[in-house]
């Protein structure tokens, strides 16, 4: 029995390997025959056997499988990844916000709307023009990192706010307002 932990990929060799299977892919595409099905079909096959895995796993493997990057990437591609598309976008949002809160501002979950993702972003004092290039590139970012673990939500939609909060008015009554000074007769 070969040893769990020899001969595994760091994650930039395992990378570089997605990109070049890309590139790969693009090369059969223009011309579908034999090789594209048989990737079809070993990909189907790979699948079937990830989601036999996720049946034997007790709570915590599964969980454990989930949180690998490489794992939950290939689980939501079978469509077995055992989390909700909403739970995992959830995640990424948390994952993402000390580092905007860092810049001065912050980013709240704010659930799905069908396919749609609903994120508030607030911009602090400095986070407007001082985000890295803005909040623009903040809201990029959420999106970006929502759709990568959840593809199938179809779009992020970012509430912007300010987090600066003005202070409310204070209340003067109505009556104070329209009620008129009676002139003063002269002495």
């Amino acid at each position: 029995m070969a040893d769990a932990g020899a001969a595994r990929l760091a994650d930039p060799a395992v990378e570089a390997r997605l990109a070049r299977l890309d590139e790969v892919l693009a090369g059969l595409e223009p011309s579908p025959g034999p090789a594209l099905e048989a990737v079809r079909l070993l990909t189907e096959v790979y699948g079937e056997a990830l989601a036999r895995v996720l049946d034997h796993a007790d709570a915590g493997l599964r969980e454990r499988l989930a949180g690998d990057e490489l794992l939950g990437h290939l689980l939501v591609l079978h469509d077995i990844h055992p989390e909700s598309p909403q739970d995992r976008a959830a995640r990424a949002v948390e994952r993402l916000r000390p580092a905007v809160r860092e810049l001065g501002g912050d980013l709240e979950w704010a659930g799905t709307d069908g396919t749609v993702a609903r994120v508030r972003l607030s911009t602090g004092g400095g986070c407007g023009s001082g985000c890295g290039g803005g909040s623009s590139d903040v809201a990029e970012a959420v999106r970006a990192a929502v759709l990568a673990v959840a593809p199938e939500l179809t779009s992020v939609e970012t509430v912007q706010e300010s987090a600066a909060r003005t202070a409310a008015p204070a209340f003067v009554p109505l009556a104070t307002v329209k009620r008129r000074p009676a002139p003063q007769e002269a002495r």
